[in-house]
């Protein structure tokens, strides 16, 4: 390497290297730009070995073989288990401790550090396995794959026209920092409390959703939701009572009511709402200024933007004026397995755009309903409650909330004045939890770049 080096630095424009340095014919390996540390710089081949222990799960035919994974989000994972007679190959064992690779995903961090928290412990003979030696810790070398300077040391050494490959072989040439292993510790502690601390905002956000729930079920007297038992014997309702023969919806109906206001429904008081109206049938094309949204757009109070198709500009403005989103509107979802019932209270920076028909817009009267009351109660525990009960009303496998069924959902009506304060509650609450989001989101990616800034010099 320091021949290499000198050849480089000795040369304006011929580069003169000895054949006996040469490890392969690559010139993107050859001006690669060499890492910089205050920590000693080794040779990766000094402190890994490879493992390649396996067995022949074909022998235990009946036994229920445990597989591992290896993806770029989670690394190592428990993927799945497979009897041996299913298995030809032989597969690798991954003790804990090891490292696994995708030699072909490897530059688009497709590694995984194996711990005690996996239950398998097989892994294909398609990736590389190797384990580190006395002074490196495997997790320090892990967390180093996951820094955007290494990164960029392995895409600079991967090999293939098509598909990148990084050897074994070419691995165990690469260098990196290797601060002495108690430095390697404090490192890592301190990577692993911001972590920590993403976990333990991850419970604070879930915390903050039960007192929201809280919040709303008090604040408007409702009924705790519980799960129906049914039970044996004989159970009297009174016929006046009866909107269905359907003893569950009866229950349900039941845990729909207030204490302190009265329960109704757009379809018990049309003057409510508006209008309710169902998107438009989009004509896409590609490449225009004119968008559409999309279930993908709408998620719990709140749009975005980025998942919209483009459509064409002389279609959108044929459209009707009065079809479009106004501020105050709700955009519900109504049709999607894990999309149908979010909902969104339209603010002015939505104003002025198409949905398609898998979307329904409700406009409420301003005068009798809040519409960031009704999108709060909507989408709490209370209206989703009563969704999943149109769902599994429904036998076919495209659920449909639909224009007639959303005005069916029932909600208490305090006064606007009322609905306002528990608006403004709820608010407080949900700009709190989007806060906790926000800094549990960053933690991660802030965890790896301290831990990229102490061990690489820029």
């Amino acid at each position: 390497m320091e021949t290499i080096v000198k050849a480089i630095d000795n040369f304006n424009f011929l580069k003169l290297v000895s054949f006996k340095d040469f490890t392969l014919w690559d010139v993107k390996r050859l001006v690669a730009e060499r890492i910089a540390s205050d920590f000693p710089i080794v040779t990766l081949g000094d402190y890994i070995k490879e493992e390649n222990t396996k067995i022949r799960p074909a022998q235990e035919p009946e036994k229920e073989h445990k597989i591992l994974g290896v993806n770029n989000i989670d690394g190592i994972f428990d993927a799945y288990t497979q009897l041996g007679k299913e298995i030809k190959q032989p597969y690798k064992v991954m003790n804990e401790g090891f490292l696994a690779y995708n030699p072909y995903r490897i530059n688009v961090g497709s590694i995984g550090l194996k711990s005690k928290e996996h239950q398998n412990d097989l892994i294909s003979p398609a990736y590389v396995v190797f384990s580190c030696k006395k002074g490196l810790i495997p997790d320090f070398l892990y967390k180093l794959f996951k820094t955007e300077r290494f990164n960029k040391v392995i895409r600079d050494n991967t090999t293939g026209s098509v598909r990148q490959n990084l050897t074994i072989d070419i691995l165990r040439t690469l260098e990196i920092p290797l601060p002495k292993p108690t430095e390697q510790e404090e490192i890592l502690a301190d990577y692993n409390a911001k972590m920590q601390e993403a976990e333990r905002l991850k419970v604070e956000i879930e915390a903050t959703k039960q007192v929201f729930q809280d919040v709303i079920f008090d604040e408007l007297a409702l009924n705790r939701p519980k799960q129906y038992e049914y039970t044996f014997g004989l159970q009297f309702v009174n016929f006046k009572d009866l909107v269905t023969w359907n003893f569950r919806q009866i229950s349900e109906d039941e845990q729909l009511k207030s204490k302190k206001y009265p329960v109704t429904s757009i379809e018990k008081y049309p003057e409510l709402a508006v209008s309710v109206f169902r998107g438009k049938n989009p004509k896409y094309q590609d490449d225009t200024e004119a968008i559409i949204l999309n279930q993908k757009c709408n998620r719990w109070n709140a749009i975005e933007l980025e998942h919209a198709k483009t459509v064409n500009p002389k279609w959108l403005a044929s459209l009707s004026e009065i079809d479009f989103t106004k501020e105050g509107d709700i955009l519900i979802n109504s049709t999607g397995e894990g999309t149908i019932g979010r909902a969104t209270t339209i603010t002015k920076e939505f104003a002025g755009l198409m949905y398609d028909t898998h979307m329904l817009l409700l406009r409420l009267n301003k005068e009798k309903v809040n519409p960031e009351f009704f999108t709060y109660l909507f989408n709490s525990s209370y209206g989703q409650k009563q969704v999943d009960s149109i769902k599994s009303a429904q036998s076919t496998k495209q659920t449909e909330l639909g224009v007639g069924n959303l005005k069916k959902i029932h909600f208490p009506l305090p006064t606007l004045e009322e609905q306002i304060l528990v608006v403004d509650k709820l608010k407080q609450l949900e700009e709190r939890q989007r806060e906790i989001e926000n800094e549990m989101k960053n933690l991660p990616d802030q965890a790896i770049k301290d831990f990229e800034a102490k061990i690489f010099k820029n």
